[in-house]
């Protein structure tokens, strides 16, 4: 039965909540995967899942159920649960950005991600600056100068809140859905620089201002001050992070 201590009782199955249980379970098989502990054609069986991490049959069926839809991993009758090969991962689901970023791989995810970022923010930046609602522009003001008084007092935790906000605004702001699916993503590599310590304990004074440049061309309908402020963003980005994107 189950305990509320979480504890592994006698009938094999985890004490804590399901939800819990499967995110915990979710989450350690997904970082194995992402990081290539468990490699592609590496084969998981729901027994086993069950013995390792002291689980129920319906947790670990829920979990393998959630890996498949990322495509992480697949299923065959007689051959049991595969780890995919990484060409056919869901590499835009939030989870596995996250996953990714918390291994020995993130070096080359952050990169990734980087050269995305490029490729996608500014023209965002421009769209938002043809497309955005009067309210979507006042408030990018507004975040613009609450990025640099945050910023200033080296309030991280805030910062990122405010930062995360910032962008997704742009991403929903610009007319382009397919931009605009991308929001989890770019809140994942916010969330994870901040996290490991890749932050300044002060945000430097170019990106603060290219974040208010980027609200001010955005609200005064400039596309092409927007795109390229933005572009001053993730070239501070890149050189912060040491990438050579």
């Amino acid at each position: 039965m189950s305990t509320a201590t979480g504890e592994v009782t006698d009938d094999g199955h985890d004490g804590g909540t399901p939800g819990a249980m499967h995110e915990r379970v979710l989450e350690s098989v997904g970082i194995a995967i992402a990081s290539g502990r468990l490699a592609p054609g590496n084969r998981l069986t729901l027994e086993g899942l069950q013995q390792e991490h002291g689980i129920s049959r319906t947790v670990a069926r829920d979990t393998m159920k959630v890996l498949e839809s990322m495509n992480l991993v697949y299923s065959r009758r007689r051959v049991g649960i595969v780890v995919q090969e990484r060409e056919h991962w869901n590499v835009f689901d939030p989870k596995l950005v996250r996953w990714r970023l918390a291994s020995d791989r993130r070096e080359i995810q952050y990169a990734s991600l980087t050269e995305l970022r490029i490729a996608v923010e500014p023209i965002a930046a421009a769209g938002a600056a043809r497309r955005a609602s009067a309210a979507e522009r006042s408030q990018l003001v507004t975040l613009g100068a609450e990025l640099r008084r945050l910023g200033e007092a080296g309030d991280l935790q805030n910062f990122l809140a405010a930062d995360i906000e910032f962008h997704q605004l742009l991403l929903r702001s610009c007319g382009n859905e397919m931009f605009r699916a991308l929001e989890g993503m770019v809140a994942e590599v916010l969330t994870s620089r901040t996290q490991q310590g890749l932050m300044p304990f002060k945000p430097r004074n170019e990106a603060l201002q290219a974040h208010e440049d980027v609200a001010a061309a955005v609200a005064g309908g400039d596309c092409a001050v927007a795109e390229r402020a933005m572009h001053h963003i993730l070239d501070e980005v890149r050189e912060a992070m040491g990438l050579g994107v």
